[in-house]
């Protein structure tokens, strides 16, 4: 908390605002957005090694939220007082950072995929100050983000290293059994401790939707691989901007309706993220192409 407090006594409302611009390249739903936009229109096998990457962390960070259950800055100290613009993104436990992990998991495999050097130091720079937003806004104390991103390079490093064995269209379905079982142990870890009280909701819907993402992005790996296998590229670009659009708007509207047929519940979390990823990956592509099939009868 000490560092904490020592970077409130540098506050201004501009900073403020800086590093709130600077946290959002943290947030899951930029995080998202930025995938689809990668894997609809510009490269489907980099976006599928930031979608491990991102979905594979977020469980692992969000397992340690629900088993530590470490409270925010401001809970732990009543005297702390947090940025206000930044407790509306500050759900769940504090420790570790999920903004830090996703920022980390997103620009790290982007670092490690680019071949320019401007691209790696801007990356790297980048998650570096989005854990730095994170302490300055008063959301995570430095053991919140360093552990977050210690988590996510492992998990970016050691899976840039088989990436080839994730794309090899022999090992599809063992990896997505992997990581549908990961997800579902977390779901059930998480359940567990709602039903028993260890866990509030509240705190523990992050973990649900991570698992309920998880196996979203499992089951579309292996359904848009072995049946659809869309091609990316190759439209004129008011076409792919069409594509992005209509393909974003569209998991607007799902992800609206079941916040709204399901609330805030267990259930509802969990369909919401499973059915929002699963348009992504799968669902989405598939009526794409079969758009463009009935259009050049």
């Amino acid at each position: 908390m000490n560092f904490l407090w020592f970077l409130s006594s540098y506050r201004s409302p501009i900073l403020d605002k800086v590093m709130q611009l600077i946290t959002y390249f943290g947030q899951d739903l930029l995080i998202i957005v930025a995938i689809c936009t990668l894997y609809w229109c510009i490269d489907k096998k980099f976006a599928y090694l930031v979608g491990f990457n991102y979905f594979v962390s977020g469980l692992l960070i969000q397992t340690l939220k629900i088993t530590f259950r470490i409270p925010r800055p401001w809970i732990l100290d009543p005297n702390f007082k947090p940025v206000t613009s930044a407790l509306s993104g500050a759900t769940g436990y504090s420790f570790p950072s999920g903004h830090t992990q996703g920022a980390t998991s997103f620009f790290f495999t982007l670092s490690l995929s680019s071949k320019k050097r401007v691209v790696k130091i801007v990356s790297v720079i980048t998650f570096l100050l989005v854990g730095f937003s994170r302490m300055y806004l008063g959301a995570h104390t430095p053991k919140d983000v360093l552990v977050a991103m210690a988590v996510s390079l492992l998990v970016a490093g050691f899976l840039w290293q088989i990436k080839d064995v994730l794309l090899d269209s022999k090992n599809i379905f063992l990896i997505a059994l992997l990581l549908i079982i990961t997800a579902l142990m977390v779901l059930t870890y998480g359940v567990f401790l709602i039903q028993n009280a260890q866990v509030d909701l509240a705190n523990g819907l992050d973990a649900i939707k991570a698992a309920g993402a998880g196996v979203g992005f499992s089951i579309g790996f292996i359904l848009e691989r072995k049946y659809v296998n869309f091609k990316e590229q190759g439209l004129p670009f008011s076409q792919q901007l069409l594509k992005l659009i209509v393909g974003l708007l569209g998991a607007f509207l799902l992800k609206t309706l079941f916040s709204f047929l399901l609330g805030k519940t267990v259930v509802g979390a969990a369909l919401e993220y499973f059915f929002l990823v699963l348009w992504v990956i799968y669902l989405y592509p598939l009526i794409f192409e079969i758009f463009l099939k009935l259009k050049d009868r």
